[in-house]
């Protein structure tokens, strides 16, 4: 039976070190942390918010042959993933997050041979066969599934990131593949000229939302551009990794997926983010359905 969803795109191990105080103390040799791994990055959070939502999902990527390749492969059994996976020489891509306490986060990721590698075209093609949704994160080497899944008829999806030019030779290919852009604005104190410019660029036509962490999150629609508050669900954020995953998850399995209209979807991608800052370094207990149901209606009836 085909997939619902394709996860195209980098996954691996993160480690997360929670620093004790404001900053990296570098007048002593060592400082005392909290470090933890866990299965992260944009293709793990997004494959295991599909799967445990629900959703029949594919993932395709490469992994090492090395104990955190191990780790992922465990992880994904675990939540009924589909899984393609290439062997890359180099290992299992990983990340290291620091984690201060006032929320900031300095991400120092490694993407192994992503520069390099190229993928079995007719075996992802064979993996692509039928699936609606294909969800893409900007690892290199997928740009070359872009038109496979073209081909195959699905709605792309793609996570630009933490995008700070609209002319950016490297997602170029994505965004213009893309029916569906996010990214972060992390780079942007008013996001809505570059989401004005990924709305119509190569002259077509393509929804754009774009994350701003507790600002909430804006939608470019239509030749329209709306914001949205953010929601408060409950519950300390403690962690702000996966967010974007999870509020692209959450919107686009409601919007497209389920049937539910575009303001109701980005309630609930932002409750997906919001449920996601409450855990603390793991990709294993994301929102569930029952969950996400029943917080949706909360919010809906108040």
């Amino acid at each position: 039976m085909s997939s619902q969803v394709a996860v195209i795109g980098a996954a691996g191990v993160d480690t997360n070190i929670y620093l004790p105080g404001r900053d990296i103390d570098f007048s002593v040799e060592s400082n005392f942390t909290e470090n933890i791994d866990y299965v992260g990055q944009a293709g793990g959070y997004v494959a295991r918010g599909y799967a445990q939502l629900g959703y029949a999902t594919t993932y395709i990527g490469y992994l090492g042959e090395d104990f955190s390749g191990g780790m992922v492969r465990a992880a994904f059994q675990a939540d009924g993933i589909d899984a393609l996976y290439f062997a890359d020489p180099a290992g299992t891509k990983r990340s290291v997050n620091f984690m201060y306490r006032d929320g900031r986060r300095k991400n120092f990721y490694d993407a192994k041979s992503s520069m390099t590698v190229a993928p079995d075209l007719t075996m992802c093609r064979g993996k692509l066969a039928g699936v609606r949704l294909c969800h893409f994160s900007i690892v290199n080497w997928a740009r070359q599934l872009l038109p496979l899944a073209a081909e195959a008829g699905c709605l792309i999806a793609t996570d630009l990131q933490d995008v700070a030019d609209p002319e950016d030779a490297y997602r170029r290919d994505f965004v213009e593949h893309s029916d569906v852009l996010f990214f972060s604005a992390a780079n942007h104190a008013d996001p809505e000229p570059l989401m004005r410019r990924f709305m119509a660029f190569a002259g077509k036509e393509r929804l754009v939302v774009c994350g701003m962490g507790r600002h909430g999150c804006a939608l470019g629609h239509e030749g329209r551009i709306r914001r949205f508050a953010a929601v408060d669900t409950g519950g300390a954020i403690i962690d702000t990794n996966g967010a974007g995953d999870s509020l692209a998850v959450g919107f686009l399995s409601s919007f497209f997926l389920d049937g539910y209209t575009i303001e109701d979807a980005i309630l609930r991608g932002q409750i997906a983010a919001r449920h996601c800052c409450t855990i603390k370094a793991s990709s294993a207990t994301l929102i569930r359905r029952s969950q996400l149901d029943t917080t949706f209606q909360g919010l809906r009836q108040g």
